[in-house]
Order: structure tokens, then sequence, then C-alpha cells
């Protein structure tokens, strides 16, 4: 459950927070499935095989990793809403206004987008805007 949940893509049931923050610093590959014959003793699930490599530092977001876990958390904490109204404990509406994907809900964006808005609610708080 836990491979399969790092390893999912946007739009997928099983993304989420651990999903995005996995991906942004990691190639995240689902290998396979394990079955619980294949241990002694055996456990009463199945288990996922991942493979992550770390990402060259060129292909890390460009946000702090503060920013970045903020947005994901605010996002995903309000699943069903969308990225706008999940966003306003973070931000204030002003700021909300001028983001891209606001009309879009948590699990459709990938990394890259959740780091877009990291790293533009930062220049905000930066250029005191905020």
């Amino acid at each position: 459950e836990v491979a399969l949940r790092i390893a999912s893509n946007p739009g997928n049931k099983n993304y989420g927070i651990l999903s995005v923050l996995m991906q942004a610093y990691y190639d995240v590959k689902y290998l396979f499935t394990l079955e619980p014959a294949d241990f002694t003793p055996a456990p009463k699930i199945h288990s996922g095989v991942i493979s992550c490599r770390i990402k060259k530092e060129e292909y890390f977001p460009k946000s702090s990793d503060f920013e970045l876990r903020n947005v994901v958390k605010a996002a995903f904490n309000q699943r069903r809403k969308k990225i706008s109204n999940a966003l306003l404990p973070i931000a204030p509406k002003t700021i909300i206004n001028q983001l891209p994907y606001m009309d879009l809900r948590a699990e459709q964006l990938s990394w890259q987008m959740f780091d877009e808005i990291a790293l533009k609610i930062e220049g905000a708080k930066r250029l005191s805007v905020y």
C-alpha cells in the first residue's frame, strides 16, 4: 500500500502528500509485488517493491523544502476542495488569485505544479506583498 502510494501519479486515488514529496526528489518506479508466501513467516499482506533514485540537484524543486511542504500539506488536507480554497490558510486571497492551477484539486497536480505554486508564494513573501 505504501509503495503504491509513493509511486502513484496525479489523478490516481492513491496519490497524496507522500507521492508528491517523494517524487519531487526521487525518480520513483513501482517494480513488482511480492506475495505473502514469499516470506517466512508469511504476512497477511502483499508487499510492493519500488526503486527510488535520487534526482540530480538541478532537477530538484526550485522552491524551499519548507514552502513546498506547506503548499502540499494544505492542498491535501482539504483534498476535495479546489486548490484556491485549500491554500487560504497559508496565503491571502490576493496572492492566491494570481497563482496558476487554482481551479484544480490537489490530486490533479504534479510535483512540478506544486513547486511552481510554492515558488510564487515564496516570492510574494520575499517582496512583502504577503
